[in-house]
């Protein structure tokens, strides 16, 4: 056992528990072989591993923190990136060119250029790229970056333009490919490895926003014929590649096109996904159980509608979906913004959102939303290499997930969504802990 102490930290809505350190417990024989009100711990059954959990550093995110003071800065870096200070996110998203999170649409090259002859990042340099590199210096070597398109430059495009879908014309694959490449070298000498890019976020979405779509087959066709041969080929084979990035009510399918075709497979690392058309946890599993190999990588989530200050909802929200995850062989996972202004923005069409910190850039202020401190029972205390161990709960008023950290400790997650107090006992290598969750609480045990 890693310690006869356990330390229960808690977040509830009804206390000002907020990440707080409470009561700690200790373990007790189970002599009589207590069988009521047990969670279980199966610590020799093992799954997947993790590889972190983070947030995404969008140009909407820098610009926000830019209008901060420089106190406040350091605030929001600290409260994401410290690993004992704040949550511990190692993890991040960015974007390839622009998104809705930007505050404009914009290309790296200019006009109509299929040559890259224009090709320029100066964008980026002047608010994306210094925010990531704030966040990687506050986490040091463990830090990763993956990247995202949500479009092609518009001349690429059937539509001729980055908003509202369209498809990338087949005779700009390969110029298209060549930019990705070229984006992960100018990241490398800016500083920046890309550890990973995905082919397109919401490959089945048109938006009002930069979006392309992607059949299964184009963009399993895609990786085979033209992105992963050009990674390759430059030297970048190291560079994961992801496909799908979109809702897991579809997840199984879009698997099942690009993984049963080895020639593109071989290139494909795993597949991420999102939240918006709900839960499908089972999708996950059949994803794992015909491709075990494969990865599966939470890439984007968030509460739409604009900000939506002290509500509870949205940080329960948040821990439904990452246990739901974790326990159907989620192994990465990454939140939308990092942060965003008191509007939920910048964003250039109006798709506005919430973060779990807002920075009210009128009153130099950070407030944080009940999902920064649920995303931190995850974050601060599932470590990069921790391995999920199998768990069992006596009742579905509560939702749990376990895991064994790379140091031999344990982190146990427990939810309550319910308007009640719920009692438990943990049980583990014959060891019992009586505790209770309070209602719409959330509990991490570490031992």
């Amino acid at each position: 056992m890693s310690s006869t102490t356990i330390r229960v930290i808690q977040t509830a809505k009804e206390t000002g528990d907020r990440l707080s350190e409470i009561q700690p417990l200790a373990f007790r024989p189970d002599a009589l072989e207590q069988e009521m009100e047990l969670i279980n711990i199966y610590e020799d059954l093992e799954y997947q591993e993790i590889e972190g959990f983070g947030g995404a550093l969008t140009e909407a995110s820098a610009v926000t923190l830019a209008k901060l003071s420089p106190d406040r800065q350091q605030e929001i870096i600290d409260a994401y990136f410290h690993p004992e200070h704040g949550i511990g996110y190692t993890l991040c998203r960015s974007h390839i060119q622009s998104c809705d999170f930007s505050t404009g649409n914009y290309a790296y090259v200019e006009g109509v250029d299929p040559e890259l002859a224009t090709f320029n990042i100066s964008r980026d340099q002047a608010s994306i790229l210094p925010l990531i590199k704030r966040a990687a210096d506050a986490v040091g070597g463990s830090f990763r970056l993956f990247s995202s398109p949500w479009s092609p430059p518009a001349f690429m495009k059937t539509n001729g333009e980055m908003n509202n879908g369209g498809k990338l014309k087949p005779e700009y694959r390969e110029a298209w490919a060549n930019l990705f490449v070229k984006y992960i070298q100018a990241y490398a000498e800016a500083g920046i490895a890309i550890w990973a890019v995905s082919v397109q976020n919401e490959a089945k979405a048109r938006q009002i926003w930069d979006s392309c779509i992607y059949t299964a087959e184009e963009e399993k066709d895609f990786v085979r014929d033209h992105l992963g041969p050009a990674l390759e080929a430059a030297g970048l084979g190291h560079v994961k590649v992801m496909i799908w990035d979109h809702n897991k009510e579809r997840v199984y399918e879009r698997a099942k096109t690009a993984f049963e075709d080895q020639a593109a497979a071989k290139y494909i690392w795993g597949i991420c996904f999102h939240w918006y058309s709900g839960d499908h946890f089972e999708a996950l599993s059949a994803v794992h159980e015909r491709y075990p190999d494969k990865k599966l990588f939470f890439s984007e989530g968030c509460q739409e509608g604009g900000v939506h200050l002290g509500s509870w909802n949205t940080g329960e929200r948040y821990g439904h979906d990452i246990i739901g995850n974790l326990n159907n062989w989620m192994s990465s996972w990454t939140d939308w913004n990092i942060v965003l202004d008191e509007q939920g923005g910048p964003n250039h069409v109006g798709n506005f959102c919430d973060a779990p910190v807002i920075g009210d850039t009128q009153q130099d202020k950070v407030i944080y939303e009940s999902s920064f401190y649920y995303i931190g029972h995850f974050s601060k205390y599932i470590r990069p290499g921790a391995v999920r161990v199998g768990s069992s709960r006596y009742t579905d008023k509560f939702e749990t997930t376990a895991f064994r950290n790379t140091d031999g400790t344990y982190a146990v997650v427990i939810l309550n969504r319910t308007d009640s107090e719920l009692p438990y006992t943990l049980h583990f290598q014959g060891q019992l802990a009586g505790n209770s969750i309070p209602a719409h609480a959330i509990q991490t045990l570490l031992f």
